[in-house]
């Protein structure tokens, strides 16, 4: 596993989440079955997984609003079982939905929430930070769904908190709004805020996250950039491309013809393989119409190891 130490840096430490072991039960149900994690200070981290495969319980764990069983957890440096209120002053929580008064503007909305933090963030700070300032005396209820989230994010900045969790921050939204909230999330790397982002999205985790893990039947199943998670980059990729009628490529390059003039092939060696299919066709003068390499995408790599994790699931407990 790509970790970080936590060990003490200028006074700091290395790691702004750290957990050992961590197990948690309800009866007889093991949610959560010794899961060991570090999280890095300053980066984006997504945690993927199917319903009921222990992410909300990790996630509440790490928060302080859960206890756990067994295992060793802290929070920028913190014990969340130990000092919960501590932690409380240090993060900011973003869920799915919110309570805040419809009827109070947006500055209001904001400064009431930093009135119960001993050193807030200025609120024209906040309101710049996420892009609304235009909306400080709007009304909450007459924000589109892209502006409310924004306040939301404003909400959980209002302590000024080194680390932020994001559950599920943009489902239900249309493609505009969650752009716009990709890129409120993504300043807050810029600020040095550390993000803890749960979603069922590959592309909102393809796009935000620095590092991701995904969680299936209470383990981590997985964890790396994603890029490079479970190997990705080194699957076998598909390169498919056009030939013109009549024309077919010699049988040792292992090509599979498709309807339609369409061929493709499998290989684990790109660029020796594009080589040998291009320096074909320059020496036959043909054209390789929509020629494109696919390799296996995280949604792909995802629901593999999500179904491989439920099935040795089913396997131990039959």
């Amino acid at each position: 596993m790509d970790s970080v130490h936590s060990s003490i840096v200028d006074g700091e430490w290395a790691a702004a989440i750290s957990v050992r072991g961590l197990k948690k039960s309800y009866g007889r149900f093991a949610a959560l079955r010794g899961i060991d994690l570090e999280i890095r200070r300053g980066e984006i981290f997504a945690l993927l997984g199917p319903n009921g495969a222990g992410k909300t319980t990790f996630v509440e764990i790490l928060e302080g609003f859960r206890h756990r069983d067994g295992g060793d957890v802290t929070v920028l440096g913190i014990d969340p079982d130990h000092q919960p209120m501590a932690l409380k002053t240090k993060i900011g929580i973003v869920l799915q939905s919110s309570g805040m008064d419809r009827y109070l503007n947006v500055a209001e909305t904001v400064e009431m929430y930093s009135s119960y933090y001993p050193e807030p963030r200025p609120v024209a700070e906040i309101l710049s930070l996420v892009g609304l300032e235009a909306k400080r005396d709007e009304r909450v209820l007459r924000l589109s769904g892209g502006q409310q989230r924004r306040l939301d994010v404003a909400i959980a900045l209002a302590g000024n908190p080194e680390l932020l969790f994001l559950d599920e921050p943009t489902t239900g939204f249309d493609p505009s709004a969650r752009r716009e909230v990709w890129e409120v999330i993504k300043n807050l790397r810029g600020l040095g805020k550390t993000v803890v982002l749960t979603t069922h999205f590959m592309d909102e985790a393809q796009y935000l996250a620095d590092r991701l893990a995904v969680i299936a039947s209470g383990s981590i199943v997985a964890e790396g950039d994603p890029e490079t998670l479970a190997g990705r980059n080194r699957m076998q990729a598909t390169v498919r491309f056009t030939l013109p009628e009549g024309v077919a490529p010699p049988d040792r390059l292992n090509v599979t013809p498709l309807p339609g003039a369409i061929y493709e092939m499998g290989t684990t060696a790109v660029t020796r393989d594009l080589h040998d299919l291009t320096e074909w066709a320059l020496g036959v003068g043909v054209e390789l119409s929509d020629l494109r390499v696919e390799r296996p995408s995280l949604e792909d790599v995802y629901l593999e190891l999500t179904a491989e994790a439920a099935a040795e699931s089913s396997e131990s407990t039959s």
